[in-house]
């Protein structure tokens, strides 16, 4: 539904005394809660309005009630779902964040993965960055690889990064990034994978270069999905600090779901302060975090 023109004077949002209610808040949290299953509970209420007032300023709107209005009265949810989805989830990543686990997948699950493959020349391993935000950590699994293969000269890769926020994926595939960001990327590996963008002498933004690029690719996933419309021999995925914002059972489907993807030796990756105990599913743990299928 249209929203009616507003002129600027008529937008007139309130940061300190213009609030969320309880019910709006609640529905708004159900919503999310039910499509991208991220918990809201009541304490996250200052950051969603945080996060939704610059929202609201775009749509010329001038309260929370009046946008709740639209969402929930004039019939406004339809359009506005993927901008409050993009607007409420969380979007944290890094270069080489937790780096165990790229130690891991070079020492660890690469050598292993070719040597179950060791009748096929050239195999193409499949990796997929399941929560992959910006796309920092499917580029950080690029450059590892491509040092790799360039070094042992036997294998190809392809890799995947899926999220839910359109936003995020659109900075992925433009893959620019503040400067600040690659301090974690290794010297020789920034000046291989790098380039920079000068601004009056400083170098304030990189760019990955287009070899990179062109072995990344984004597509948008909800891990709610009941299918994932993905290839079912995948090598490795990483789905790393996403099910800290799941229910219990939520998380357990999402992995299995993810397991149906994997070819029989591949390994699944879970953040740090994630783990599948206590869950039903089975798989053999080979290092921290570092899951493989039978």
């Amino acid at each position: 539904m249209p929203l009616p023109a507003r002129t600027a004077a008529a937008i007139r949002i309130d940061d300190e005394d213009d609030h969320l209610t309880a019910l709006d808040y609640k529905r708004i949290a159900t919503l999310i809660g039910d499509e991208v299953g991220i918990k809201l509970p009541p304490a996250k209420r200052l950051m969603v309005e945080g996060r939704l007032r610059k929202r609201i300023r775009t749509l010329g709107l001038d309260s929370f009630d009046a946008y709740c209005a639209y969402l929930f009265k004039k019939d406004g949810l339809v359009a506005e779902r993927p901008f409050l989805i993009n607007a409420v989830t969380t979007n944290k990543t890094d270069f080489f964040r937790e780096p165990e686990h790229f130690d891991c997948l070079e020492q660890r699950m690469v050598p292993a993965l070719l040597e179950l493959r060791r009748g096929e020349r050239q195999p193409v391993l499949k990796v997929w960055s399941a929560a992959s935000s910006t796309g920092a950590e499917a580029y950080t699994l690029a450059m590892v690889l491509a040092d790799l293969a360039g070094q042992r000269g036997d294998f190809r890769f392809s890799i995947l990064g899926t999220d839910i926020s359109t936003a995020v994926l659109a900075q992925g595939q433009r893959a620019v990034y503040p400067a600040e960001m690659i301090t974690p990327v290794p010297q020789l590996k920034q000046s291989r994978y790098l380039m920079f963008a000068r601004k009056a002498g400083i170098r304030s933004e990189v760019r990955i270069v287009p070899e990179l690029r062109r072995l990344v690719r984004f597509a948008r996933l909800n891990l709610m999905d009941k299918t994932y419309p993905f290839d079912s021999d995948v090598d490795i995925i990483f789905l790393r600090n996403v099910l800290i914002y799941f229910e219990k059972a939520d998380q357990e489907a999402v992995i299995l779901k993810l397991i149906k993807h994997l070819r029989p030796g591949g390994y699944l990756v879970l953040g740090h302060s994630e783990s599948m105990i206590g869950t039903n599913i089975t798989m053999r743990q080979v290092a921290p975090a570092v899951f493989q299928k039978p």
